[in-house]
């Protein structure tokens, strides 16, 4: 569960509903915030480690960085430091972690932070560090000051110095609501200042108000005069995309915005399901940033209250969420866009050698919407990051998967249909193998897999006056995977679902059925996928006690 203190859902308060209906009227007017003026040239302070030049993110030594990776709750679960190889080894090449000045929760002090330090570089990751007491000041009445901040971010310059290669310093997360925002630029100036005069040579990134996502454009109209704040032009801007961003259009017009004017900029926190607040466009923001080459940090690897942005279920690397595997293994995820830093070794400027090339694919478990393909591994002088799957037809070919392993499960297949598919290997550097020998694969004609044994455990992640949130995790028990399923229940107390993600719910009446989506489609033996809703009810919310799975009785958890 969501610590009560962690970053909010998106559009927190009624203010922010309240003030779209401005938003899209300055839109269709033409008159929203300014863009942003180009920026001038600073300092170069490359000596100091990650650098900003040209409006670019680089390493000590000019190699260019690109952040792909999640969030991490630290400060709230501080022995879940596993996590951190756990993001590693899914090929996340930078975490930020969530810390706390002692303000709103418990102060991480300087031997908690080293260690956190420690363990980033152990696993080879670059480590944004942010506090996140900041969090809607202006607008929640227990968020602390960026000032307050700044002072945490002093008392741990003894720890921080040093390790300018490895860490960036978030002075405070989301650090303005949605009252007043055009408040948020004197103070982040000034936070700002104070860590360079206390001698921070550090890259310093700087979050947006309105709960990160000034849909105000506050940031977006001053980040010139912030920028130019920061007399080393080490200073690197981070929006975060919810339900706010929700178009294509206005994800691509802020971001390109920013890449326009030479300032700047990273996706510093996004979500993708849907919520009572609306449908974040996740696929454009990763592919947005693909194309701009901008970084980007999901929300976030697991313990959030409301769980339906957990990426890990329970911390386990081995139970992604449908949204997990998203980030994760989907298109312009983390697996198949992801570099090491080059302080590590990984991605070096120098490494011009391509891995060889993988082993022909050999196909099994082919049901009537996935199949297991699984090849040779490649060699590389440095290292194989991963694996590209492509589906082949004649002379073209699409990215269909991506694996850091040498073997993967596709789904989302169409039944008696012939695919073609072969494999890239890829190293840290971006070098990419030639391609492997195609394998011919033909889906089943149709119908269920017979269900196994399963369990399904039901539960309302959070309520409102006239609606809720829930999910559905169900789990095969069996030895057989499961694919193609079909859930059904009933409710009991009038309940309807509205919206739902990793299925497509069918309400009749009391009586609900839900199909998969492509990305939950196949229910491995002993594993498990999650399904998410938000719903409707009155004044009573029973949870339903039976479930079937294709016909079959369910056990309850």
């Amino acid at each position: 569960m969501r610590p009560t203190g962690s970053t909010q859902r998106r559009n927190p308060l009624g203010s922010l509903l309240a003030g779209l209906a401005s938003l899209v009227a300055l839109a269709l007017l033409g008159v929203l915030a300014p863009a942003v003026a180009l920026a001038q040239s600073a300092p170069d302070v490359r000596a100091t480690g990650l650098h900003i030049s040209d409006g670019r993110l680089l390493e000590a030594n000019g190699n260019d960085f690109v952040m792909r990776g999640v969030n991490h709750a630290h400060t709230w679960y501080p022995n879940e430091t596993q996590s951190l190889a756990d993001v590693k080894a899914l090929g996340a090449n930078t975490v930020r972690v969530v810390l706390s000045d002692g303000h709103r929760w418990t102060k991480n002090n300087p031997a908690d932070v080293a260690n956190v330090v420690a363990q980033c570089k152990a696993n080879r990751l670059i480590c944004v560090l942010e506090v996140h007491d900041t969090t809607g000041h202006g607008e929640e009445a227990a968020a602390g000051t960026l000032d307050h901040a700044a002072d945490y971010w002093i008392g741990l310059k003894d720890v921080l110095a040093g390790e300018e290669d490895y860490v960036i310093v978030n002075i405070g997360n989301e650090p303005w609501g949605n009252t007043n925002p055009e408040g948020w630029t004197a103070p982040t100036k000034a936070a700002v200042q104070k860590l360079r005069a206390a001698g921070f040579q550090h890259t310093i990134m700087v979050d947006a108000p309105n709960w990160g996502q000034d849909w105000q454009g506050v940031m977006r109209a001053n980040a010139q005069s912030v920028y130019e704040a920061d007399t080393t032009g080490n200073l690197i801007f981070s929006i975060h995309m919810y339900s706010v961003f929700d178009t294509a259009a206005e994800i691509t017009d802020y971001l390109g915005a920013f890449v326009n004017a030479g300032l700047p900029l990273l996706i510093g926190e996004f979500g993708g399901p849907a919520d009572q607040w609306g449908d974040p466009d996740e696929d454009t923001m990763m592919a947005a940033a693909e194309q701009f080459d901008l970084g980007y940090l999901a929300w976030s690897w697991s313990g959030n209250t409301d769980p339906v942005l957990d990426l890990s279920i329970g911390f386990d690397p081995t139970r992604l969420s449908a949204w997990g595997q998203r980030i994760f293994n989907g298109p312009n995820g983390i697996a198949r866009t992801a570099k090491e830093a080059t302080v590590f070794g990984g991605g070096a400027p120098g490494d011009t050698q391509a891995p060889s090339t993988p082993g022909t694919p050999a196909a099994s478990a082919v049901t009537a919407t996935s199949a297991t393909l699984s090849w040779t591994a490649a060699t590389d002088n440095v290292g194989v990051a991963g694996y590209d799957i492509v589906r082949v037809s004649g002379s073209t070919e699409t990215e269909f998967a991506a694996s850091t392993t040498n073997s993967v499960t596709l789904t989302g297949l169409t039944a008696d249909t012939a695919y073609t598919f072969a494999v890239y290997a890829r190293d840290a550097a971006g070098n990419r193998s030639a391609r492997s020998a195609t394998v011919n694969v033909t889906t089943d004609e149709g119908g269920n897999t017979p269900a196994g044994n399963c369990s399904v455990t039901y539960r309302a992640t959070n309520e409102w006056p006239g609606g809720f949130q829930g999910e559905i995790v169900i789990r095969n028990t069996g030895a057989t995977a499961v694919s193609g399923w079909t859930l059904a229940f009933a409710f009991a107390d009038g309940q309807k679902v509205t919206n739902m993600w990793g299925g497509t719910a069918t309400q009749s009446g009391s009586a609900v059925s839900v199909k998969p989506a492509s990305y939950t489609s196949t229910l491995p033996a002993a594993g498990s996928v999650a399904v998410g809703f938000i719903g409707s009810k009155g004044t009573t919310n029973t949870a339903p006690t039976a479930f079937t799975l294709n016909g079959a009785v369910c056990g309850t958890s």
